[in-house]
């Protein structure tokens, strides 16, 4: 069984377009979330090249989907020479050890409603956190300790404080649902 080794990805010039938020994205955050989406998923929605360097003989298959291979080299222990890739029951059968150097274009088709909703959900998640002074949406209380929550024109609580947990950023895929959406498409 052929192995995946490395997988260089370029990155898209523009992402698809997150609707339905509660509170608008800056520049840029639109693209800082799908990039999170998309280190989920093994699924891309915008075309990019993509590289891997495969070793092994046996079958292969793509670690994204939708992928299309547009040129295959082999490594012959001196140069990079040109080979061919044949279709296999898992993808593709590459012939001997290798190493190969396989480009292709990854990416395509339109975002299916729950990879948007997930999109959605995340974003929703974190620049609620970020932009609310609601408690509820703050993990912890603690009395008269802590840093104070703040909206940008004074302190909103002066008697209490309202801290988040360490890692609500880490978890963010989870606690926000993306993560329950985006289950089917985990793998090519």
């Amino acid at each position: 069984m052929a192995v995946t080794m490395r997988q260089i990805e370029a990155v898209p010039e523009v992402y698809p377009e997150i609707t339905s938020l509660i509170y608008p994205l800056a520049e840029g955050e639109g693209a800082w979330i799908w990039q999170r989406i998309e280190s989920y998923i093994a699924h891309r929605y915008i075309a990019r090249d993509v590289i891997w360097t495969v070793e092994g003989g046996g079958d292969w298959t793509p670690p994204l989907a939708p992928a299309v291979i547009t040129v295959a080299h082999r490594w012959d222990g001196v140069d990079w020479i040109t080979a061919s890739l044949s279709a296999g029951p898992y993808g593709y059968c590459l012939p001997d050890d290798g190493p190969y150097s396989i480009t292709a274009t990854v990416g395509g088709g339109d975002v299916p409603a729950a990879v948007n909703k997930a999109a959605m959900r995340l974003a929703n998640y974190l620049t609620v956190r970020i932009n609310s002074a609601d408690p509820q949406l703050w993990a912890t209380t603690s009395k008269g300790q802590g840093v104070n929550v703040e909206d940008g024109t004074g302190i909103i609580n002066t008697e209490d404080s309202w801290q988040r947990p360490k890692d609500w950023t880490a978890n963010a895929m989870q606690l926000s649902g993306a993560a329950d959406l985006l289950r089917p498409y985990r793998r090519a």
